[in-house]
């Protein structure tokens, strides 16, 4: 099997950081290492990090300070980023789970299959689920064929062309967009199935619609894909200001690009072919 290295940014999960980690040490296949960022948190995160920690000799625990508030994007990423430097080059896939999900027995197992047996993968991930009434089911927030930023996993050769994971909002967007200009395929397995203790969005406010405006002129989508894009998340999210938000984040930067004028092309014309190919 592959050497699998994992690391969790963890702020003020006291609620479900512990499910998280004994659904990791039950895998049928453990991660090399997997590494803990407490990121400015004041609850009893760290206790429960030091109690696993202990307890198994492949996790181990880092402390991150950052700005207290949580929102999704730069704070994530530079989290992710403090984990990353106390862990060495020796890995054949990185991944960068949330605190607060509970992996199927098998997950790593059938991860490290997808990676072996398909040469191309760059990326590979299942999908979230969410509890409604006594159910468990997909959380809707994305399509199938993209990977959640909460449960992403990445080839090293794959993460390394595409220069890791960039500090801003829509990293998890961008990240596969890139994996697939570099020609790598991205692996979703409809048959994993995480739990999502946490739904996505739970903490977030306004300021989220903003950040995601400008992650899209960052990732240089044009206007008009930058409105569908707005719509699109605003229906799912059952809310007209998060696209009016999106748009005022659109128009509140001027050219700061975290892709190059090519990667900006091939981006537009797949998400164009994309939308072709659902309504034609």
């Amino acid at each position: 099997m592959l050497n699998i290295y994992i690391v969790i940014p963890a702020h003020n999960e006291e609620a479900f950081l512990a499910k998280t980690l004994r659904s990791l040490c039950e895998q049928t296949v453990l991660p090399k290492k997997l590494v803990v960022v407490n990121d400015n948190s004041t609850d009893e995160t760290q206790n429960i990090i030091d109690t696993f920690a202990l307890e198994h000799t492949f996790i181990t625990g880092v402390s991150g300070i950052s700005e207290s508030k949580h929102l999704p994007g730069a704070k994530v990423v530079e989290a992710f980023y403090k984990g990353m430097e106390t862990v060495d080059e020796n890995f054949d896939v990185i991944c960068k789970f949330d605190a607060d999900l509970v992996f199927p027995e098998d997950y790593l197992q059938k991860i490290s299959e997808v990676f072996i047996q398909n040469k191309n993968c760059g990326i590979a991930g299942g999908h979230c689920y969410i509890q409604k009434n006594e159910n468990w089911v997909i959380e809707g927030l994305t399509n199938k064929d993209h990977i959640r930023g909460a449960l992403k996993a990445y080839r090293k050769a794959c993460f390394s062309q595409i220069g890791g994971l960039k500090r801003t909002m829509g990293w998890d967007t961008v990240d596969e967009l890139l994996t697939q200009y570099h020609g790598w395929e991205v692996c979703t397995l409809d048959n994993l199935h995480v739990k999502h203790l946490k739904p996505t969005g739970a903490t977030y406010d306004g300021i989220a619609g903003m950040k995601q405006g400008q992650a899209f002129k960052k990732m240089r989508y044009g206007f008009l894909l930058t409105v569908i894009a707005s719509v699109k998340l605003g229906w799912k999210k059952r809310s007209l200001a998060y696209v009016w938000n999106c748009l005022r984040g659109y128009f509140s930067i001027k050219n700061d690009y975290i892709v190059t004028p090519s990667e900006g092309k091939f981006i537009r014309k797949l998400r164009w072919n994309k939308i072709r190919k659902k309504f034609l």
